[in-house]
């Protein structure tokens, strides 16, 4: 499923403040915060790679076991973050301006640095000691202000109250400046802790180095005249010269990224630039006389995403012939005649592409959408038990569900499509409708089976709080 976004439920509050503990030199944009969470781009191809990148730099921190999970943002901007101890979220804008993987897998080492070192509940702790100071200097201070307001109206006398609105304002400027160099050692902390991640695995700090001092130029104009002690990351220059203090000593400084690596590398980025950017872009990136793999690749989505199916077709097709066993290749060309109203013909090269994936859940979603997208009852029980088989494994894919929802209608069984259609609008953050829905899904259950149980949930669970 190439590029399909996604909606995350909105995250908590303290998970927004402490998304400033980015790699990226200004932090996370509040402008994501929708009301139904910031939009997820889903793409086996790029997340299969992302957890090639990662599995080896987890396995070094001690966190192999903690099932940390890639998410990937609708984001142009080059930005990766850690919010919660269980993901990393990376912009596909990182993905898209990382010339190497060495760079991009420096980002995501330095973030690791992060989880390993437990900064988010570290970051809490402060946060939660920051604030109860806040409470006590404000309480002291509101004190003083009443009793400088008394004293006033008695004696004419504002000082103390004077006194007590420098007791709120001076208290809170410490605890922030506190807060804010507390936020930059633990960016410089998560530098070495990636150095040290990267060495450990026998690759190259160079591409940490190189992404931080690419940003350093435009940076250092940003914060031209900016108070050292109010940044929550540590000033430009000064990180990235002591980033190139300790990582150029790396044995595996000047060690290069496999060849083969690096093709799917480009072959990403050049999916991301097709499906992320205008067509002229794509051209400017990846011209007609450059007859790459990946300026093939990005020229064949290209066009079908711009119409010309039969010459994208056509694209595809020869693409498939130098790689037969890609299944990438066969994914887009299913979702091409997919999204051009061709699902039947769309169905041999998503199958094609489900099985050398190894049963991708994206993939086979697809799959399961052009079987029901083809009108064809004979197909419907091969795409209930697809589409089963997909959300299982990827049971917050609201396309899973929806297209199961059909599925189900088509058969003629009404609880599990009310099931699967209250289970889709929850997870779109539709609380109202999911609530409805599982609410009928129980009066055609029987009581206590696993399909009653599962639509009383629905109907239980509270809303999660902003």
């Amino acid at each position: 499923m190439s590029f399909q976004i996604a909606l995350r439920k909105k995250a908590s509050a303290l998970t927004a403040l402490v998304t400033a503990a980015a790699i990226a030199l200004t932090p996370f944009s509040a402008a994501h915060a929708q009301a139904k969470g910031p939009p997820v781009l889903r793409d086996t191809e790029t997340e299969q790679l992302l957890r090639e990148y990662t599995r080896p730099i987890l396995r070094a921190a001690g966190l192999e076991k903690q099932n940390i999970q890639m998410v990937i943002l609708n984001d142009s901007s080059f930005n990766a973050f850690v919010a919660d101890g269980r993901r990393i979220f990376v912009n596909y804008g990182a993905i898209l301006q990382s010339e190497t993987p060495n760079q991009i897998i420096g980002v995501l080492a330095h973030e690791t640095g992060h989880l390993a070192g437990g900064h988010l509940s570290k970051l809490r702790e402060q946060l939660a000691a920051a604030q109860t100071q806040m409470i006590i200097a404000m309480l002291l201070g509101a004190g003083a202000i009443a009793a400088g307001s008394t004293q006033r109206s008695s004696a004419g006398n504002n000082g103390l109250a004077n006194a007590g609105a420098a007791a709120i304002s001076a208290p809170q400027e410490v605890i922030r400046r506190s807060l804010l160099s507390y936020q930059r050692q633990q960016e410089e902390n998560a530098d070495r802790a990636g150095v040290k991640f990267l060495t450990a695995t026998q690759q190259s700090p160079k591409g940490m180095y190189e992404t931080f001092k690419r940003f350093t130029s435009e940076s250092l104009f940003a914060a031209r005249g900016a108070d050292p002690y109010l940044q929550s990351h540590p000033m430009p220059a000064e990180r990235v010269a002591a980033l190139q203090d300790f990582a150029s000593s790396s044995p595996y400084w000047n060690k290069k990224d496999d060849p083969a690596l690096q093709l799917r590398h480009d072959m990403v980025r050049a999916k991301i630039s097709a499906f992320m950017e205008r067509p002229e872009t794509v051209y400017r990136r990846y011209p007609l006389s450059n007859d790459s793999m990946p300026a093939r690749y990005a020229r064949a989505i290209s066009t079908y995403l711009h119409g010309d199916l039969r010459s994208a077709l056509t694209q595809i097709d020869a693409l498939i012939q130098v790689q037969p066993n890609n299944p990438y290749f066969y994914e887009v060309r299913g979702q091409a005649l997919l999204e051009s109203g061709k699902p039947a013909e769309a169905i041999p090269a998503l199958r094609k592409a489900v099985a050398l994936s190894n049963n991708s859940p994206l993939i086979e979603m697809l799959l399961g959408q052009a079987l029901v997208g083809t009108d064809n009852k004979a197909y419907t029980d091969d795409a209930v038990r697809i589409l089963r088989a997909a959300v299982a494994r990827e049971p917050e894919a609201v396309l899973g569900y929806s297209q199961l929802a059909m599925a189900y209608g088509r058969k003629g069984d009404y609880a599990e499509a009310d099931l699967a259609s209250a289970q889709a609008a929850y997870l779109r953050g539709d609380n109202k409708t999911a609530r409805e829905l599982a609410t009928r899904a129980k009066t055609r259950f029987a009581v206590g089976t696993p399909g009653w149980v599962k639509a009383d949930d629905i109907v239980a669970a509270k809303p999660p709080r902003n």
